[in-house]
This record gives structure tokens, C-alpha cells and sequence, in this order.
């Protein structure tokens, strides 16, 4: 596999359950940024109706964190590596929680989507510091990939319990789930306790340096791997954002709820078992399951693309999204865990930007894709049918290259 695992730490503390946890919760606050508020987007269209360009501005109260994320992931992955990433951690899990509350006392659509980007300025230090602290504290290539793996899941499981609250808070007044952003105040206490301020590697400590550069990072090696992120966070969320479209136009009636609700369930539950699965299979090399898990992205889209109904679009949906679990750990391995520690904060945090902005690109290119091929199902199969050329692209690749380091 490739791995530049650390020196061990110059710590005896052994990181456990007790480190991982607050991470793998602080991880799902990207998601709960980017789904608790889909259920009452329509009430706040409706809310909002007279205001100028709310057709645009309201969808962007969902789209903007992750741009944020995208613009400001690097720069939190320099201050990172630069200071304290506990600290860090700890300062954007507190703004947070204050940031992402406001909406709930707020009843202009301008200073909400301000509320939103500074929500997103957060996430962005919350997922690189928490990916960078998960492989600093894992040396151990099995540990660190049974806490990669989980983080998928956690976040996966997240997701749906996320969108279910959302739409029972929401259902009398819109304002109401925003207050479940005060979670952020509720994980920063297990994050102030447990998990400590990682040691360097000798010699390398960013932390000790004082006005000295940083150690520069390989960025020619990273280009590859960042491309194929930015993909990759494409192929990933563009099922999470149009499945309910793609169910409706199977002949579903959009009031049903229950039935799409259900299939995107389901999905979720697959990607979590892809990405359970991740820790079974990591003795592979990342490069050598990454042409699987953009297969599996590609078959299932296809199979949805030319589905004659509904249960043969949700065989389409599990397949794909257990290749989305299976897809995610392993480019955090080939990206972030392959880089020594002086450079895993900034690492992180351009594989945050790249995935991200993946992310926020997603439902762009899928609406592109579908008005020139007439359908979402289109549109899906037509990003499969990317997925199948970069999965053989990257076989190919891997049968002539040990991979990044």
C-alpha cells in the first residue's frame, strides 16, 4: 500500500476510541452543513418569493458552505500545519455552532447566505483538521484504516439521519432546524478533553520553527491525485443530490415522500457498507482499488441511465453507492495518509478543497448534462460513463506505477 506511515510520536500516549470518536463527529458536520436543510428549502422559496433572485439565492443557502469549503479548506490546512490543529479544531467547532444558529433568528435572505458562507469557512477547518488528526494519531496501518473507514460511515449514516430531522424540525416553521447547528458547541467539550496537540516527527515540527518557511509540499505529485479527488466528489454526491429526481421521474408521485425517502436511504446504507468494507480490503494499494470503486460508481449509473423503473434504479443506486463508500477512504489514504506530518495539514486541506469543490460542481454539471441529453437519468449515465473511463485509466495506471509518494 502506499504508505509513508510517521515516526512514531515523540508522546507515549496511544491514540484510541477515545481521540477517534470526537473526529469522526466532528467529521459529519460538513454534511449536516449541506443536507439538514434540504426538507424546507421549499418553505423558504416560499418564504422569500417577493425578495429578487430568490429562484438563485435560495438554493445557494445548500450550495455555498461547500464552496467555502473548496476556497478555504487550503488555507486552513496551512494554519494547520503552521500552529495548532487542536486548537484550531476547537475555535471552528465554536464559531460553528454560532454561525450556523443565526439563520433561526434571521428574517433577511442576505445576511442568511452570509451566516451560510461563514458556516462553510468552519467546515472547511473542521474536515482538514480532523482527516489530518485521524492519520496523526493511526500510524498503525490497520487502526488508521478502521477510523478512515468509519469516518465514511459516520458521515454516510449522518447524512440520512440529518435529512430526517431537518424535515420533522422544519415542518412548522423553517427556522427551526437551524437551531441543531448548535451541535457543533455540544462536540467542541469531548474535543477540548480528549484528543491532544500531535507531536512533529524529529526535526520537522511546524510549531518550532518560528519564522522559517514550511516545509514545501511535492506539489507535482499531488496533481493527479487532487484531479481525480475533484472527480471523485463529483461521482459521489451527484446521486446523493438527484436521486429523489431520478425516483420521480420513474413515475413516482413527488408527494410521496415515503418511497423516496426510502430509496435514498437504502443508497445510504450501502455507501456505509462500502465503506466498512474499505477496511478488508486495504491491503490492496489505493491505486489499485480506486479503478474498483469508480467501476462500481460506473456500472451503478449506468444501470440507473437505463433502468426500466423504479427497482432496477434502486439496484443501480446500491451498486453506485457502495463504490462512493468504498471510493472515499481509499483517495484519503492515496492523498493524505502517504504524506509526513509537516505537510498533512496542508495536504488535507487541498483534498478537502478539491472533494468539496467536487461537491458544489455536482448538481451544476448534472443540470448542464441533463437539458443537453433531455433527463437526469441521462445525465447520470453519462457521468458513469466517466466514471468507466477514468476507473480503466487508473487500472491502467496502476499496473505500471507504485503510486504516489
Amino acid at each position: 500500500m502506499t504508505n509513508v506511515a510517521p515516526a512514531r510520536p515523540r508522546t507515549a500516549r496511544r491514540a484510541g476510541a477515545a481521540q477517534a470518536l470526537p473526529l469522526l463527529a466532528a467529521s459529519t458536520m460538513p454534511v449536516l452543513g449541506s443536507v439538514l436543510i434540504t426538507p424546507v428549502l421549499p418553505q423558504i422559496s416560499d418564504h422569500f418569493e417577493g425578495t429578487p433572485g430568490a429562484s438563485v439565492l435560495v438554493p445557494m443557502i445548500i450550495a455555498v458552505p461547500a464552496l467555502m469549503i473548496a476556497l478555504f479548506a487550503p488555507f486552513a490546512g496551512q494554519v494547520a500545519d503552521r500552529f495548532a490543529r487542536k486548537s484550531l479544531l476547537l475555535l471552528a467547532l465554536c464559531v460553528y455552532g454560532v454561525v450556523g444558529v443565526a439563520p433561526a433568528f434571521l428574517d433577511d435572505l442576505t445576511a442568511i447566505l452570509v451566516s451560510r458562507a461563514l458556516v462553510g469557512v468552519c467546515e472547511a477547518a473542521i474536515m482538514t483538521v480532523a482527516t489530518a488528526l485521524l492519520v496523526d494519531y493511526f500510524p498503525d496501518e490497520q487502526r488508521r484504516n478502521r477510523y478512515l473507514g468509519l469516518q465514511a460511515v459516520t458521515t454516510t449514516i449522518a447524512a440520512t439521519a440529518f435529512i430526517a430531522v431537518g424535515g420533522a424540525l422544519g415542518r412548522d416553521d423553517w427556522h427551526t432546524p437551524f437551531w441543531v447547528y448548535a451541535v457543533g458547541l455540544l462536540i467542541a467539550l469531548p474535543v477540548l478533553v480528549s484528543p491532544w496537540e500531535p507531536d512533529s516527527e524529529p526535526g520537522l515540527s511546524p510549531r518550532t520553527t518560528g519564522g522559517t518557511p514550511l516545509p514545501r509540499v511535492g506539489w507535482r505529485r499531488l496533481a493527479l491525485p487532487l484531479l481525480v479527488t475533484l472527480f471523485g466528489g463529483t461521482t459521489f454526491y451527484v446521486l446523493i443530490v438527484e436521486i429523489s429526481y431520478v425516483v420521480v421521474d420513474t413515475g413516482v408521485d413527488s408527494k410521496d415522500t415515503a418511497t423516496i425517502g426510502a430509496v435514498a436511504a437504502v443508497a445510504s446504507l450501502a455507501t456505509a457498507v462500502g465503506g466498512l468494507t474499505f477496511r478488508r480490503v486495504a491491503r490492496h494499494t489505493p491505486e489499485r482499488l480506486l479503478p474498483v470503486a469508480f467501476g462500481l460508481q460506473a456500472v451503478g449509473m449506468l444501470v440507473v441511465w437505463l433502468a426500466p423503473g423504479l427497482s432496477v434504479v434502486v439496484v443501480g443506486a446500491v451498486i453506485a453507492s457502495a463504490g462512493s463508500g468504498l471510493l472515499l477512504p481509499t483517495m484519503v489514504v492515496w492523498v493524505v495518509a502517504s504524506r509526513p506530518f509537516a505537510e498533512r495539514g496542508r495536504v488535507s486541506g487541498l483534498w478537502n478543497a478539491a472533494f468539496f469543490g467536487g461537491q458544489f460542481l455536482a448538481p451544476l454539471v448534472a443540470a448542464g448534462l441533463a437539458s443537453a441529453v433531455g433527463g437526469l437519468a441521462g445525465a447520470v449515465g453519462l457521468i458513469g460513463a466517466a466514471a468507466l473511463v477514468v476507473a480503466l485509466l487508473l487500472g491502467r495506471r496502476a499496473r505500471g506505477t507504485v503510486g504516489v509518494r
